[in-house]
């Protein structure tokens, strides 16, 4: 996703959030969806707008253990995590409601971490507590869930447009995989692209305390497999 074309959803944000009390007065659902499509793309432009989760992954049972000699202990402000040797890594301490974009993530190979507590998102959107969002999984159910050709009522809109801006490059999305997964410390959703060249993995992971944190791999060369990203991500914890 471009930095031209995440400015351009902030800016349509703003106008979608005026016109919507007139849609839902006096249109229905599919004029709804042609504001939003006009304000983020449709389907075809950006295929995960009408994908949704579905094959769920629980505990992988043929992680290699030796793997974790192999990694390098990462300490930030808010979390730590063991990540392999040759990627440049940094936290995002999020100061707005979205995900910035910064121009050396198109570069190389990358590790993208962010950390939110407990009910950040509930905090950051209140308004999603009236739909029935009781935390931050929650949020990011209905999020990862979202689908533009089933938006019904302005939540729907809402998810749609937070799931273009939180998608992150995961390269031709035409061919990307979208999961749940359940380990012993956590559960959560996984995309993933394991292209030719190069692979892709969106993780977004919970603990039991409802702390949210995404982890976002660009592996330039295809070194790392789902086991190897699985092991990294058991290896992330708080830090405060």
């Amino acid at each position: 996703m471009s930095a031209k074309r995440r400015r351009k959803y902030i800016s349509n944000i703003i106008v979608l959030g005026l016109s919507i009390a007139f849609i839902i007065k006096f249109a229905g659902p599919n004029i709804l969806r042609q504001y939003v499509i006009y304000g983020i793309g449709d389907c075809k432009n950006i295929p995960i707008l009408c994908m949704a989760p579905g094959e769920k992954i629980i505990q992988p049972t043929t992680i290699e253990n030796d793997y974790s000699q192999e990694l390098v202990l990462q300490s930030f402000p808010q979390l730590s995590i063991l990540c392999p040797k040759g990627f440049a890594i940094t936290q995002e301490l999020i100061k707005r409601p979205y995900y910035k974009k910064h121009k050396w993530l198109d570069k190389g190979k990358i590790i993208y971490l962010l950390y939110q507590e407990p009910g950040e998102f509930l905090r950051l959107y209140p308004d999603v507590k009236k739909q029935g969002v009781k935390d931050n999984y929650e949020f990011m159910e209905r999020l990862t869930s979202a689908n533009l050709s089933k938006i019904e009522n302005i939540t729907d809109a809402f998810f749609v447009i937070m799931k273009s801006v939180f998608t992150p490059d995961l390269g031709d999305q035409k061919i990307v995989k979208m999961t749940r997964f359940q380990t012993q410390q956590f559960r959560g959703f996984l995309n993933y692209n394991l292209g030719v060249a190069d692979s892709y993995y969106d993780c977004n992971i919970l603990d039991a305390q409802d702390n949210f944190y995404k982890v976002y791999i660009k592996d330039k060369g295809n070194t790392l497999d789902l086991n190897k990203v699985f092991m990294i991500i058991s290896t992330i914890k708080p830090t405060k």
